[in-house]
């Protein structure tokens, strides 16, 4: 896989537009932070390939993920990188490797299957 510098990508919440799962602790991170986010969390479910063994989405069916700014930003990485789910960090990897999706998610990717020039 070719290497993918979001920081050059002209349209970085491409990524963001069927929200994200996210482990139940670091959802009770963020709610628990204090700060006063736009976002909700939605759909808890168990999965034991989360760390703490249950998942929650940060969207509602495939909608965009609800801590994205009305600049296309996430409302979460703002305040606190830290606070950044690691899913939403490790994009466009998941767990080393190309996430699933990559394809359709990344905006540079989807430039490039559609046979466009990618502009930086």
């Amino acid at each position: 896989m070719e290497k993918i510098d979001c920081n050059k990508c002209p349209r970085q919440c491409t990524c963001c537009e069927t929200g994200a799962w996210v482990d139940l602790e670091e959802a009770k991170k963020i709610l628990a932070s204090g700060h006063k986010f736009p976002g909700s969390f939605f759909e808890f479910e168990k999965d034991e390939t989360f760390p703490s063994g249950f998942r929650v989405g940060t969207s509602l069916k495939f909608g965009s993920c609800t801590f994205l700014t009305d600049d296309g930003l996430c409302s979460i990485h703002k305040v606190s990188y830290d606070l950044k789910p690691t899913l939403c960090k490790e994009f466009p990897l998941e767990k080393g490797k190309p996430a699933p999706y990559l394809d359709e998610l990344c905006y540079f990717m989807k430039q490039k299957a559609a046979g466009s020039e990618v502009k930086v």
